[in-house]
Order: structure tokens, then C-alpha cells, then sequence
């Protein structure tokens, strides 16, 4: 099942994982995807893509290096933001996974994390639920606030993401603390993954 922001939410997972070189020959079909799909998260998705295809691709990865491995204020794994390191997130990571085969995919051993943001983008994009990103939500736009406060190219892909999501985004930190404390805004409601899938099919 497809929703109108399966596009955004397979693109945000190819935009946020380490831009090797799969990533680099996969510009022209992300562009192209978003182009046939306008709605929310386009413009801002569009925009990291046109950096992304002006930088020099080793430069490219050094900011991702640099962005995502030596900062935990721009952590990509949701339930750091939620439960830090304790015993808790333990139990948290555990839900991701049991999520993911009810809806009859397994997390595949890529060496990240269930809680992995591109994975998480990834499996919104096949099942067309967005659940697991509207129960983050508070750490999204924290990640979306401290990535702007660094000046990466990769807000434009938060921004993306919580612009399909309901409800607007927080000012500022103390308002994403705010929304964290009584919960995201809520609203009743196959794409094929772009690159290495970090998701597989559970047998039936």
C-alpha cells in the first residue's frame, strides 16, 4: 500500500543514509521520483538533492561524517532521543522490530540499529503507515533544530519529513520538549525502496 507521502518518506531514507557511491547514481531516479509526486516534502527533499548533486562526493561523505558520527545532539536513532542509554531503550528497540513484522517485514542485519531513522523512513514508505515517525515526532524536530543549528544541508530532509506529518512544527527546543511531554499531534487515517533495502520480507 502506497500513501501521497510514500515518495518523500523512500526518498528521506536514501537522503540520510552515508552517501556512497549507490547513493550518487541514484540522484536522477530520486529527482525524478519527486517530480511525478508534488505535495509536501518535495520542495525541501529537492533542495538537499540539488546540493548534494553540486558537492564533490568526498566532501559529501565527510559532512555526513561529520554531521551524524561525532555529535549525539544530531543522533539518526530515534530511541536515543526517547530513552537514551538505559535499560529502557532496550525494550523500545524490541517494539520497532515486533512493528515491523506485524506488518510482515523483518529488520535485515545491516549492522544499524531497528531504530534507525532511513530504516524507519523506509518501512513508512512500503506499508504506508506513518505510526512509528508520528510516535517520534518530538525527536524528529529536535534532530530538525540541531541540524539547522549546524547549518547541514540535511535539515531540508527533516524538514521534509515533518511536513507529512500533522500538525506544525515546534519553534524551538523548549516547544519540542513541550510536544514530547504531551505527546504529537494525532490524525486518524509499495513503493519499492530506492538502493540497498534495509528492510526484507518476513517468510509466510
Amino acid at each position: 500500500m502506497t500513501t501521497p507521502h510514500a515518495v518523500v518518506h523512500a526518498a528521506a531514507a536514501r537522503c540520510l543514509v552515508y552517501p556512497d557511491g549507490e547513493f550518487h547514481a541514484g540522484l536522477s531516479v530520486l529527482r525524478a521520483a519527486l517530480d511525478e509526486q508534488p505535495g509536501p516534502g518535495r520542495s525541501e527533499l529537492c533542495a538537499f538533492l540539488d546540493h548534494a548533486g553540486s558537492t564533490d562526493p568526498e566532501r559529501l561523505r565527510q559532512d555526513y561524517v561529520r554531521t551524524f558520527d561525532f555529535s549525539g545532539r544530531r543522533c539518526l536513532y530515534l530511541t536515543w532521543w526517547t530513552d537514551g542509554d538505559t535499560r529502557r531503550r532496550g525494550r523500545s528497540l524490541v517494539r520497532f522490530k515486533e512493528i515491523y513484522r506485524e506488518h510482515g517485514w523483518e529488520y535485515a542485519d545491516t549492522g544499524e540499529l531497528p531504530d534507525f531513522l532511513p530504516a524507519v523512513c523506509e518501512f513508512c514508505a512500503l506499508t504506508g503507515t506513518d505510526t512509528l515517525l508520528r510516535e517520534h515526532r518530538p525527536a524528529l524536530e529536535l534532530l530538525r533544530l540541531a541540524l539547522a543549528d549546524a547549518e547541514s544541508p540535511w535539515t531540508d530532509v527533516l524538514r521534509a519529513l515533518v511536513a507529512t506529518l500533522p500538525g506544525a512544527s515546534p519553534r524551538d527546543r523548549a516547544a519540542a520538549r513541550a510536544m514530547a511531554r504531551k505527546g504529537p499531534p494525532r490524525e486518524d487515517v509499495g513503493l519499492a525502496p530506492f538502493g540497498t533495502p534495509l528492510l526484507e520480507v518476513v517468510p509466510r
